[in-house]
């Protein structure tokens, strides 16, 4: 981080980070490893996949924690960090509940229209 160290995030609860390169790291990582295990034409894992790419690429360009906090543009990096934990979490979920397999019954007829239609009676 170039500067001072912040001494606070601002944010109530969300204290600063001691090592957020090495944390984000970590967590993009462990996400991508989670990601490998599910199948390549999962949209979960499509999507997901390219934004952790594209964030571990800016992590891996530049050691500057400023720099990672603009051109990501999600917050501070201790925000970063709670996504990053919220994702690793859901993807882990995901992968329990695989839901790229077949559903084990027809869905009732109208279940993915948008907006639903409501009968008026």
């Amino acid at each position: 981080m170039s500067g001072a160290i912040k001494k606070t995030t601002g944010l109530t609860g969300l204290v600063v980070s001691k090592a957020p390169h090495h944390s984000l790291g970590i967590l993009y990582d462990k996400i991508m490893r989670t990601l490998q295990k599910m199948p390549e034409s999962a949209a979960y894992r499509k999507h997901t996949e390219q934004l952790i790419c594209e964030r571990a690429q800016v992590l891996s360009s530049t050691t500057d924690i400023n720099q990672v906090e603009q051109t990501i543009g999600c917050g501070q990096v201790e925000e970063l960090i709670v996504q990053a934990e919220n994702e690793l979490i859901l993807a882990r979920k995901m992968l329990n509940w695989k839901p790229w397999e077949p559903l084990c019954q027809a869905a009732p007829a109208g279940q993915w229209d948008w907006p639903p239609t409501v009968s008026e009676k």
